[in-house]
């Protein structure tokens, strides 16, 4: 901050110079015309007959210098600005880029030269497990390779523009997002270093659920719940807001208490034909005009909170029939207005008196989240509030 004051302070001081050094000579050579090629003057006896020319002339003089002087001012201050823009513009690193002190640059290459664990893939890149030499577990996703079709001047900017949004989501810090620890930028890709969670993801989970080889009851769903809508608070909040773009089960990572991290936050904005109607919890807009808000995260988060609810999976050929009403969110509804959302929830989870009271009210929170109009979905804070209502957190 002091660099620029301090350079602000130095093109002033030119400015003033530049506007002095163009104006004075003007005015100093007209007086000097003027005094040349002027007749001698009349007697003092008689007024000076040209005296009315001369004051136009002096009057037109001190415009005209003053007009050079603003417009070499104003090219001296372009070249200026176009000279800082040129050394403060993001340069293309090459090489991996730290934001934590437990990963060595070294350490880091050497270890994304190696075979590493596959841990899953979609559509934006794969996920690896890999181990640094100091012991450290962390997860690396490469992400697919961009186009560098157009010319290279316009790669460069795309690769400048993807390393200013990795140091944007490299300065989030919250609970319940994974943290960037680092990047790496290779040729035509980057790699992405986040923590290692050996738990998994939510949708493994769901999956152990539905195959009756783990026991989550609603306590942790809410849980879940209430922590995915608290990480996108957070991401909505951010100045600039932050969104997610593609908020699904695979990008909710689970810690061994299972306390959710969102993953792969904002990467699709780093990928310049990312197509982000890409799942069955993207909301409707995404797909008839590609229009991306905070409500359209909020719609994602409904589908989680439902898959919570029910322990369905919404790509189920169950809902692509007419009796559910094409979508899990139709089907929500349509038990919800007919007063039978109870048959709607997990059968493994459904116990206590009190705990069926939240998860049918949870239910209607679903429901006004899965709203085919943007208008109509609650914010993040609201359902922060409306969920931590139904249990103490």
């Amino acid at each position: 901050m002091d660099r620029r004051r301090y350079v602000r302070y130095i093109v002033t001081l030119l400015l003033f110079f530049s506007i002095f050094c163009l104006y004075h000579p003007t005015v100093r050579c007209q007086e000097i015309i003027n005094k040349k090629f002027s007749p001698e003057p009349p007697s003092p006896s008689t007024p000076p007959p040209h005296f009315k020319n001369g004051l136009r002339r002096t009057i037109l003089s001190v415009a005209l210098g003053i007009m050079t002087g603003l417009i070499g001012a104003l090219l001296f201050a372009c070249l200026v600005r176009s000279f800082l823009r040129y050394i403060n513009r993001t340069p293309i690193l090459r090489g991996p880029v730290i934001f934590s002190p437990k990963i060595d640059p070294k350490t880091l290459q050497s270890a994304l030269a190696n075979e590493n664990q596959l841990l899953g893939s979609s559509s934006s890149g794969k996920y690896y497990r890999t181990v640094l030499d100091n012991g450290l577990t962390i997860a690396v996703k490469r992400l697919e390779p961009f186009s560098e079709s157009g010319s290279p001047t316009q790669g460069k900017w795309v690769k400048r523009q993807i390393q200013q949004e990795l140091e944007v989501l490299a300065s989030l810090r919250d609970r319940n997002l994974m943290s960037l620890r680092a990047y790496v930028r290779e040729h035509d890709r980057f790699s992405l270093v986040y923590d290692y969670v050996p738990s998994g993801s939510l949708e493994d989970a769901m999956n152990r659920v539905r195959e009756n080889q783990l026991q989550l009851g609603w306590e942790f769903r809410l849980r879940i719940a209430v922590g995915v809508i608290k990480g996108l608070q957070y991401l909505h909040s951010s100045v600039p807001q932050i969104l997610h773009y593609n908020l699904k089960p695979t990008n909710v990572m689970l810690d061994a208490q299972f306390e959710p991290r969102l993953a792969d936050c904002g990467l699709a904005k780093l990928m310049p034909n990312f197509n982000r109607a890409t799942s069955g919890y993207s909301a409707p807009e995404c797909f008839q005009n590609s229009r991306y808000t905070d409500k359209s995260d909020i719609f994602s988060f409904g589908m989680i909170l439902g898959v919570l609810l029910t322990g369905r999976d919404p790509t189920e050929p169950f809902f692509g029939e007419a009796a559910s009403g094409g979508s899990l969110g139709q089907w929500l509804r349509h038990l919800q207005q007919a007063g039978e959302a109870r048959e709607a929830l997990d059968k493994s989870i459904i116990g206590e008196e009190g705990e069926e009271d939240e998860m049918l009210m949870a239910v209607r929170i679903a429901v006004v989240c899965l709203s085919d109009l943007p208008a109509e979905r609650p914010s993040s804070d609201e359902l922060v509030h409306m969920l931590t209502q139904l249990h103490s957190f």
